[in-house]
């Protein structure tokens, strides 16, 4: 996000193994996309069941309200001094 309007936030979760990306979630997707056999495998399966619900659930119930308070806490006092 770029502003303190939360609208636009998305949430991206990558799941990553010896280096190489399997699977990634993006919220504005709305689902999760695989990159490898595996991880094509697994999305599909993610996509189905509860786990693609929890994942959407996350950007209102951790990301937006940690976003706020990291915005007020950085961005809102630069130019202070301490």
């Amino acid at each position: 996000y770029s502003s303190k309007d939360l609208r636009g936030i998305e949430l991206i979760t990558s799941y990553v193994f010896n280096q190489v990306e399997n699977i990634r979630f993006n919220s504005t997707v709305g689902k999760f996309v695989g990159y490898t056999e595996v991880g094509l495998k697994n999305a599909e399966a993610w996509n189905k069941g509860s786990v693609l619900a929890q994942e959407l659930g996350e950007l209102e119930r951790y990301c937006k309200p940690h976003a706020a308070i990291e915005y007020s806490a950085v961005l809102d006092k630069t130019g202070e001094q301490g």
